[in-house]
């Protein structure tokens, strides 16, 4: 008996499941019905539209050239109305000269014949008969104004209703990775009068290969594209786009005024760059770090003391820094396990980035503070003294501002410096050849090099920055600009360095 009792529960159960089932498809029948007979109304509207407006289109074409002809057929007239009447005019002044020469001949034995004579022969030579062209000013074939709309017939006679495109081909060979911008180059299978426009979709990704099904970063789109390539650029004011990731996918497809077609298949470009954020761990006391910002803080140092004797009253703690959670690093960041002794102190206002430099070569840009008393930005070993201004050690390179007391711009290594003869720029570009040893500056808006340090890097190298009483703005992500690329090949046999600062 309870065994029965439960089936039948469970058959119970499962017609309620398929019952609540049917209910929602009868539902969604219902709904479908109803968008059905919305989307028909919807489609015989614009369609009646379209229709009404090639009506009028021909009926303007119509009026139109019967203009034409009505004002054609008014010139002809007018033409040969004029010429009708001047001849009509010249027959009447012919017919009397001819009965007045008639006349005279008659009287030819009159004593005044031979004036007589003479004043016809005048009349004649002036006579409007004989001054007349007999030709037509204009024709009567109105030929020229004849239509013939076979062609257009036909056109009218194949219009279907619009196709859904086809989905194009993106052409990886055709589309480039540039200057932080990418231009994207695609095809369609086969030629389609009938497309409006192009969208492109986008996004940011660390996985090589198809994009995945599951990405954290968004699509991004734009639309509205009139050609079959475009180029992604401009998400910085002077650099384009940000590469902050090691690839892109990329997909577009095609639209008419009626309908969008299936995606491409997508593609997956490698947007290669230097990548690297600033390593509070190893700042200042007085740089306020605020990735991808830092400002001098004259009260840093104080604040951060009253902090740490307050943490010390209250006893010792672990450090966020050394968590299990930060414990993960990629293989060139650099450790963040520095303690606070490890941070740089004393006159050494200074700041590293996180990411090593231990081969091919990278760029990055920085931004500064002109109202700043000092700036320096070159590249250091991540053993660099706490105590250790850059360019005064031989374990870093850099250029140095100083606008303090005495103006000065200079390059710096191992307590040498070359002061520099070119205008300070607002943005500087730097480029490191790790292998190579080419560490160059550039003015980031002109490309102008600035200077050269040639070096045999002993170990891997760090971004490195200082900053006394102002502030500075870096920009990572960035590639190798192109124009930098040939002026380093061209500069390689005689790089602008000086020796004693190698």
């Amino acid at each position: 008996m309870g065994d029965q009792k439960d089936a039948l529960r469970k058959i119970i159960t499962t017609l309620a499941v398929k019952n609540e089932e049917i209910q929602n498809f009868i539902y969604v029948l219902k709904q479908m019905l109803q968008n059905v007979e919305a989307n028909s109304d919807r489609v015989q509207q614009d369609l009646e539209a379209e229709f009404q407006s090639l009506f009028t289109l021909l009926d303007e074409l119509k009026d139109g050239m019967l203009m034409k002809i009505k004002q054609d057929r008014a010139s002809r007239t007018y033409e040969l109305q004029n010429q009708l009447a001047a001849c009509t005019k010249a027959l009447e002044s012919s017919e009397e000269l001819l009965e007045t020469a008639n006349q005279t001949l008659q009287g030819a034995e009159n004593h005044d014949f031979n004036q007589a004579a003479k004043q016809i022969k005048d009349s004649v030579t002036m006579a409007p008969a004989f001054r007349l062209s007999l030709k037509a000013k204009v024709s009567d074939n109105m030929s020229h104004l004849m239509v013939d709309f076979g062609q257009e017939r036909r056109i009218l006679q194949s219009l279907k209703f619009l196709p859904v495109p086809s989905a194009p081909e993106i052409d990886t060979a055709e589309s480039l990775v540039a200057d932080n911008c990418v231009t994207l180059v695609w095809r369609m299978p086969e030629e389609d009068s009938k497309i409006d426009h192009y969208v492109l979709e986008y996004r940011r990704t660390n996985f090589e290969g198809p994009p995945r099904v599951k990405e954290d970063q968004p699509w991004m789109v734009i639309e509205g594209i009139k050609q079959t390539e475009y180029t992604l650029s401009g998400e910085t004011a002077h650099a384009g786009l940000k590469f902050d990731m090691k690839y892109m996918n990329f997909r577009v497809k095609a639209c008419n005024k009626a309908v969008a077609g299936e995606f491409s298949e997508p593609v997956t470009l490698e947007t290669r760059a230097f990548v690297y954020r600033l390593d509070a761990t190893t700042s200042h006391q007085n740089l306020k770090v605020e990735d991808p910002s830092v400002e001098w803080d004259a009260m840093g140092g104080k604040v951060q003391d009253i902090k740490a004797r307050e943490k010390d009253g209250k006893g010792r703690t672990a450090s966020p820094v050394n968590s299990p959670a930060r414990c993960v690093q990629s293989p060139k960041r650099m450790p963040t396990g520095r303690s606070g002794r490890d941070r740089f102190t004393a006159e050494s206002y200074t700041v590293l980035g996180d990411t090593l430099i231990d081969g091919g070569d990278h760029y990055w840009e920085v931004r500064y503070d002109r109202d700043s008393k000092a700036f320096a930005v070159g590249v250091a070993y991540r053993t660099l003294g706490k105590f250790d201004q850059l360019g005064k050690t031989p374990s870093s390179w850099c250029l140095h501002l100083n606008n303090w007391l005495q103006v000065s711009f200079t390059a710096k290594h191992n307590n040498k410096s070359k002061i520099l003869d070119v205008p300070v720029p607002d943005i500087i570009g730097i480029y490191c050849n790790f292998h190579e040893g080419f560490l160059s500056f550039y003015n980031a808006k002109t490309k102008q090099l600035l200077h050269t340090f040639r070096a045999k890097f002993s170990q891997p190298v760090l971004p490195a920055f200082m900053v006394w009483c102002g502030s500075f703005h870096v920009y990572s992500g960035l590639q190798v600009p192109s124009a930098i690329k040939c002026l380093q090949k061209r500069n390689s046999a005689t790089s602008s360095s000086n020796a004693s600062l190698s």
